[in-house]
């Protein structure tokens, strides 16, 4: 099953499908005429726990060889618009005259000229573990606006796609593991499911090797400065969305002279550990089901009950499918996850429940199918993959089978859908990981930066809106400028709000920095 704690490149796509109406409320003027600079003058070196020594010149010196994409294993080849190059990074950024490795970048140049274009506009699409190189073109549209004044770029991070991407399994292991189940009963099904973590564990360092101590959210801002340096940009003007507002956070905190215009949509909660981001996307999820059962006219907590039931069914009795395959409760569950992502799947969620309560699993295996990027001839990305090799190096957090079994209730307590699975989750998902985390929660503080616009979402499932409010906090005063959004989905920019594209658009075209908790409904 794919982790459910930090999005994957599937909610990026859904993402572009969210809804939403225009509106703003607004009290206060603590920021209001407040301007974010474009083009100051910037120290290079920035500050916190960058390495000392100075870069050599054979990094800071490239000349990215743009040259015409090339379709990949996940898509097509983007249209001429698109221009893609790969840049060195050091393996190891404390040795920064060390080996190297090479990321794959792409970028659309921006339509203006001379004064009007600001410099490059950086994109990650959260995770970990999602491609830009993949996404990028199909988000191009949503931000057309933005390329009068910015080059679109982004990039797959170290560890991922076509830079250097792990892949922990084969397509036919990935099919069989699916078997397993992630909620186990037994003592026999407790030993399976962390037999599997270690088996999955074992599969990434065999093929990440050295690679596998260095996939970092850390090691990935690091690359970030390196990118906007060779990118000629003075400062760092970034969007970062679920996870890449996680990643934006720790760039703020180790280059605050270098952030430029940054925008951070669909916020992850920096002062969560592995725990409470479950706990988090746990309350966060059920928050989404229960609205969508509302609007399906039923009582949220008697609809909740009805598919906790028939997921127990499933459990016990996996249904058929039209493919031949089982529906197994784990994808049964993860079916029913990808459609909250977005306003726009819940006549799809309808249509796949009803189904699988009249004892056919084929609709909810195909929305599984989806969110584990798996084609109809049984192909899989590797999303997951990443995801886990980059989070598990992260995550210092490790709960015992024990400890994790007397937290069970407390996430039953906030989900009877999604809370066994999430809490199980957090002592399969690093068990017997094969390098140690990092640190329990990321540090984010960014004092002396520009000031940071941050997009929450009361209605989101997989970040909840509450993570926005401590992002905004732990940046610290007048850095972190939260815009609050009353809708639905995951993520706010793009969903349909004219109030809440045309605050992002007045920030990173004009560099007009809202009053602190403006309201769009």
């Amino acid at each position: 099953m794919a982790r459910f704690v930090r999005w994957t490149a599937s909610g990026a796509v859904a993402a572009l499908l969210m809804t939403g109406c225009g509106g703003s409320s607004d009290d206060g003027d603590d920021n209001k005429g407040r301007t974010a600079d474009a083009r100051p003058s910037a120290s290079s070196t920035g500050t916190g726990e960058v390495t000392a020594a100075p870069l050599p010149a054979s990094l800071t010196g490239q000349k990215p060889d743009w040259g015409r994409c090339k379709a990949t294993a996940d898509s097509d080849a983007p249209s001429g618009e698109w221009q893609c190059a790969e840049l060195k990074v050091p393996l190891d950024w404390s040795k920064p005259d060390g080996d190297t490795i090479d990321l794959a970048m792409i970028r659309a140049k921006s339509r203006g000229t001379g004064s009007k274009r600001i410099g490059s506009l950086l994109f990650n699409f959260g995770g970990p573990g999602g491609s830009g190189v993949s996404t990028m073109p199909a988000y191009g549209s949503t931000v057309s606006s933005l390329r009068k004044q910015y080059d679109l770029v982004s990039w797959d991070p170290r560890g991922v796609g076509a830079s250097e991407g792990v892949r922990c399994r084969s397509d036919k292991d990935i099919e069989t593991a699916e078997s397993v189940d992630s909620t186990p009963d037994t003592t026999a099904e407790e030993q399976a499911y962390l037999r599997d973590s270690v088996d999955f564990g074992k599969g990434c360092q065999k093929d990440a090797g050295e690679l596998m101590a260095h996939v970092s959210t850390t090691d990935s801002a690091r690359d970030m400065d390196l990118m906007r340096q060779v990118l000629g940009d003075e400062k760092l003007h970034y969007f970062g969305i679920s996870y890449g507002t996680e990643l934006g956070g720790v760039y703020a905190h180790l280059f605050p002279k270098n952030v430029g215009r940054v925008i951070l949509d669909a916020v992850v909660d920096p002062s969560a550990d592995a725990v409470g981001h479950a706990k988090n996307q746990a309350k966060g999820f059920q928050l989404a089901l229960d609205n969508y059962l509302k609007s399906t006219g039923q009582n949220p907590q008697q609809g909740s009950r009805k598919i906790a039931d028939l997921l127990k069914r499933i459990d016990d009795d996996p249904l058929p499918t039209s493919s031949g395959r089982k529906l197994t409760q784990t994808l049964a569950v993860t079916g029913i996850v990808l459609p909250l992502y977005s306003k726009e799947g819940w006549p799809t969620l309808t249509s796949a429940l009803e189904s699988a309560q009249e004892g056919d699993g084929s609709e909810l295996l195909t929305l599984a199918d989806a969110y584990n990027e798996r084609d109809p001839e049984g192909n899989y990305g590797t999303t997951t993959h990443s995801q886990r090799v980059i989070s598990c190096l992260d995550d210092k957090q490790r709960p015992t089978l024990e400890e994790t079994k007397k937290l069970l209730p407390e996430f039953e307590k906030i989900s009877p859908v999604f809370g066994t699975f999430l809490g199980w989750d957090t002592a399969g998902w690093c068990h017997d990981w094969p390098v140690a985390g990092q640190f329990d929660s990321p540090e984010v503080s960014a004092a002396g930066a520009a000031p940071i616009l941050l997009v929450g979402n009361t209605g989101d499932p997989a970040t909840p809106y509450e993570g926005a409010r401590r992002m905004a906090d732990e940046l610290g005063e007048r850095v972190g400028v939260l815009l609050t959004w009353k809708g639905e989905g995951h993520g706010a920019y793009g969903s349909g709000s004219d109030c809440v594209d045309s605050t992002v658009d007045d920030y990173l075209l004009d560099g007009t920095v809202p009053k602190d908790g403006k309201v769009c409904s």
